[in-house]
Parts: C-alpha cells; structure tokens; sequence
C-alpha cells in the first residue's frame, strides 16, 4: 500500500507544479513534527497517508480550473506564496483569472467571479476532499484518513473550506500537512530561513501555533536532510503502524481508481484508461497471451496516462492546434508515468509497457522515438488499443469516431507502418465482441439519463447535449438534476466518476453501435 501510494504522490506532484518527491518530502518533515508533538503510532501512520494522498484529487476540476483561470497548474505552484484567506486570496484569484486570455476576455470574466462570492475556488476544495476521502476509502485506509483528508483546506482561523473548522477542531494530521507541504516547498526555494519566515507569517492564521512554535524551536535539525536521496526501501519502511499488504485484487481495484482520477483531468478522457484496459485485455486473451500477461497489460492499460497530470488542461483542452512549444510538453508525459513507479518493483514494469504506448514502429511516436523489434508484442497491443480507444472518444479538436472509421483509420496506420497489423487485428476482433448495453442500469437511472451521463462525462454543456439528443435544454438540466439525486453526488467531477465506475461510458458506447 505504501509503495502505490507513495508512486501516486508523485502524480499529485506534477500536478501541483512542483518537482517529483515534493510530498515525500513534506511527508518526512510532517513524521517528524507528528513525533515532536507526541503522537502516536496510529496517528502518525494517518500522517504518512494524508501526506501522500493529500493532493491526489487536485486535478479533478482541472478543466474547470483552466477555464477560469488558464494553466491550472501554474494556479496551484503559486497558491504556495500567498496565505489565501481575506483580501490576499481575492487578489491572488483576480490576478489570475483569464490568465494567458485577451484583456477584453479577462474583464468579461471578472462580474461573475467575484459575484460567486468565492464559490468557485471553494467548489473546487470541496470536490477535490471527496475525492481524496473516496480513494483512502478505496484503499481501505480507514475513517481516520478520510476525515483528515476533509480537512486539507481547512485552516487554525476558521477561514478554510469547505467547511470552516477551525483550531483543534481541525484533524492534527491535516494541521500538521498543511504547515509541512507550504514549508517544504519555501525551503527548498529560499532555505530554512525562507521556511522559518513563511511559518511565522502565517502562525496563528493558516497554520496551528504550538505547530510553527515546533517548527522553528530547532528549524535547522527540523528541515535538515529532507533532500537526501534515499533507497525506495527507506521511505516504505517509514510507514508507521498500518503496514497493509494488498492482494492483487485488490490492487487492480486500487490502479482503477487510481486510473478513474487521473481521466478527470479532462473530460475528453473520462473512462478512457478502463476502456483501454477492457479493450487490450480482450485482445491479449485473443492473442493467447498467459493469464499473467493479461494481468500486467491490463495494469499497464490503467497507469499509462497518469503522466498526463504534468500537462495543463489548457493544453489539453485547446480546441485548436498546438503550438511548438505546448506540443513538446504533451510529449514528456508518457516519460512522466515511467518515472513515477520506477524505483516501485511490483509496478515498474507496469509503467515501463504503459509508458510506450504512444511508441510507432516507425519511430515517429514518443517521447523515445523506438521503433521495430525495440517495441515488444505487448507494448504494441497497448498502442493499437490506446488509439482505438481514443478515436471512439471526443476530443476538444475534434469529434469522436464511429467504430467503423475508427477501425478504418487504425487500417491506415497498419499500412503506414505506424502500427502492428497482428495487433491491430486483435484489438478490432476484440472490440467487435463487446458486451451489448444491458436493459437496467445502476441507481435506477434510465435509459436516457445514461445518455445525458455519458455526454455530460465527456464536457458537453447542457445546449450541446440537447441538440444530440434532440430535446431541450430544459430538459437536459431536469435529467442531470435527477441523475444527481439519484447517485447522490453535486458535481460533474464526481459524476464522471460515478460513470467511469459502473462501466457506463463503454456499454454506452457498445449499444450505440
């Protein structure tokens, strides 16, 4: 459990725009202010975990983020500088909005930001607790983390979100990351003296005193060593109490959550990863891959687009052509899912397949650029089924394919040399023995509300999603308000993760063919 979730940290890392290991080390500075305080084995194993999960949901509303705010992972590096209560946080939000926008489209934007009254931002910490409290459930990691994990936002003064807690009332584990997370970052940045001022600026406000009072008693012993480089061992073995051992069961279902969050990034990819890993492992069984080959392509199938939380949803979302520039970054994010899990055994050779699956045999794919027998019989079967996969799905470019021209255009890749014909061929014989849509539907929701899931899953607004179904506006809002009761969630984050659970978008997909 530790090694996943330490990988996953990494993941949060890129998209906080920080540099790998961040969380590992406020996770090291957070153990040692848990022991400076007196806490227990129990509590300190909830600091280990809310350390590293603390983060993982930021990116749920990412394409919201982006459309507010521009590159929403510059937004969160410089959250790191201002202390967001009061007037400071106003004025960080104002100077952000629209960034990278004309100034005509900034000064549109600015009416209904601040006639939300802060809404937006605090929408967004809200969702992002759920579902970090979602995946410390998932995990099995008890009550304890998931309420911790409510309480990241939260701050000493009673002026966090999303609830207001304030002071003891605040769980000591999110107290205790908060101050470790902004201190780490301002230490690596200006030194200990950087960090000693920040804490003290923001004692008594964000942070809880007896914590800063901690923190700067002996700042040097305190924040010393945390950029050593470590063996992976190490940092496991600095799991305190839990130590829970996951079965490969379990596992799968932790990578599929895992997967789930990272399609949040944008809603062209809600589903995405467990569509590919359904798909691929249909096609490895056609193939007579080995039940154990089955098993890792299916892990590689939900791991391989981690890395896309180290791009902006600004640039995912362009609904134009990249440029130079934004193109280059898109290409680095298949090595960031390699890195992630590459000092994790049980999973590195997971991210090694999934981390080429955007490699042609041709080598005009990324980020190596391999190409012929470099590209082993799995990795190949994952790049057929990765770009079946994506040409069923929208994009903001562009829109989703047919199945019969998405198997036409994998036909031209075959013939230019881009992909395996073998595993073309396997990927298409798998896709055409899909499972047909089934008559009852989870939660009780309709056939059509199943509709409007999916279609408001990948993005659609509610006009868009009117005319492809030809009713009104109306009553496409009347059908998102019941589905909402219905799975008993209020947002489209946790709504497209509701679909993405129950396997709605593929069966959805399967019927309409």
């Amino acid at each position: 459990m530790a090694e996943l979730v330490a990988a996953v940290s990494l993941a949060s890392d890129l998209g906080l725009g920080q540099p790998m290991g961040h969380l590992v080390r406020s996770c090291r500075l957070g153990l040692r202010l848990a022991d400076s305080v007196g806490l227990s084995e129990e509590e300190r194993a909830v600091v280990y975990y809310v350390a590293l999960l603390g983060w993982v949901g930021c990116h749920a509303e990412s394409h919201e983020q982006a459309a507010w705010f521009g590159d929403d992972i510059a937004l969160k590096a410089d959250r790191y500088e201002v202390d967001m209560a009061g007037r400071a946080g106003m004025s960080f939000v104002l100077r952000h909005v629209g960034a990278g926008g004309s100034p005509l489209r900034r000064a549109r934007m600015l009416p209904p930001l601040i006639a939300s009254g802060g809404k937006v931002a605090g929408a967004y910490e809200g969702t992002h607790c759920q579902l970090a409290g979602q995946v410390a459930v998932g995990l099995g990691l008890g009550v304890e983390v998931r309420d911790a994990l409510a309480h990241v936002f939260e701050r000493w003064d009673g002026k966090g979100r999303p609830e207001g807690v304030r002071g003891e009332d605040v769980a000591v584990a999110a107290r205790i990351v908060q101050l470790a997370g902004v201190v780490e970052r301002h230490r690596r940045e200006g030194g200990v003296d950087a960090a000693v001022e920040v804490a003290r600026r923001r004692r008594g406000t964000q942070f809880a005193p007896a914590l800063v009072d901690r923190l700067c008693l002996e700042p040097e012993l305190m924040l010393s060593g945390l950029d050593v480089v470590t063996s992976w061992d190490e940092l496991i073995d600095a799991e305190p109490a839990l130590r829970p051992v996951m079965s490969e069961v379990q596992l799968e279902r932790a990578l599929e959550a895992i997967a789930d969050l990272a399609d949040l990034k944008s809603p062209y990819t809600t589903g995405h990863s467990r569509g590919v890993a359904e798909l691929v492992g249909a096609a490895a069984r056609g193939c007579g891959f080995s039940v154990e080959q089955e098993v890792e392509l299916r892990g590689a199938a939900l791991v391989h687009d981690l890395g896309r939380l180290g791009v902006s949803s600004a640039i995912w979302d362009k609904p134009g052509p990249l440029s130079a520039e934004e193109f280059e970054r898109v290409r680095m994010f298949p090595y960031f899912t390699q890195r992630m899990f590459s000092r994790c055994a049980p999973l590195a050779p997971l991210a090694e397949i999934g981390a080429q699956h955007l490699e042609r045999l041709d080598g005009s794919g990324y980020p190596r650029g391999s190409s012929g027998a470099a590209l082993s019989p799995a990795v190949r079967l994952l790049a057929a089924a990765d770009a079946y996969q994506a040409l069923l799905e929208p994009r903001a470019h562009r829109p989703e394919y047919t199945p019969t021209e998405a198997g036409r255009v994998l036909g031209e890749e075959v013939r230019a040399g881009r992909l395996d014909g073998d595993a073309v061929h396997a990927v298409l014989g798998a896709a055409g023995h899909r499972v047909a849509r089934r008559r009852e539907w989870p939660a009780g929701l309709t056939a059509r509300e199943v509709e409007v899931l999916a279609l408001a899953a990948q993005g659609q607004s509610n006009r868009e999603i009117a005319d492809r179904l030809v009713i009104s506006p109306k009553t496409v809002g009347n059908h998102i308000e019941h589905i909402y009761v219905k799975i008993g969630c209020s947002s489209r984050a946790e709504a497209s993760l509701f679909a993405m659970q129950q396997g709605l978008l593929g069966e959805l997909r399967a019927a309409q063919r």
